[in-house]
């Protein structure tokens, strides 16, 4: 099956979604395994591709866009509830 998220850079653990994704359905990187969505991702908005603990670097464009405030999970929507940056990243 065609891809429905992108992984913008080879050492990003995100990926962005292509087209809205209902939770439950598969996320199909164009590389690498599918998994289950854990909740919704919204068209644009980031998945993630591997487990992240709480305190790591989240990467995006092979570059730190901030850390994660909360564990997240494999298949997780990352937004602002559990990604600390600009004035919120420490």
């Amino acid at each position: 099956m065609k891809a429905n998220v992108i992984v913008i850079n080879p050492q990003d653990n995100v990926a962005v979604a292509l087209e809205d994704i209902p939770e439950g359905t598969e996320v199909r990187p164009p590389a690498g395994d599918t998994f289950t969505a854990l909740e919704k991702i919204s068209y644009s908005h980031k998945v993630a591709l591997v487990d992240i603990h709480a305190g790591q670097t989240i990467l995006k464009y092979g570059e730190s866009i901030g850390i994660a405030s909360a564990d997240i999970r494999r298949g997780s929507w990352i937004h602002t509830h559990n990604l600390a940056a600009g004035e919120d990243w420490p």
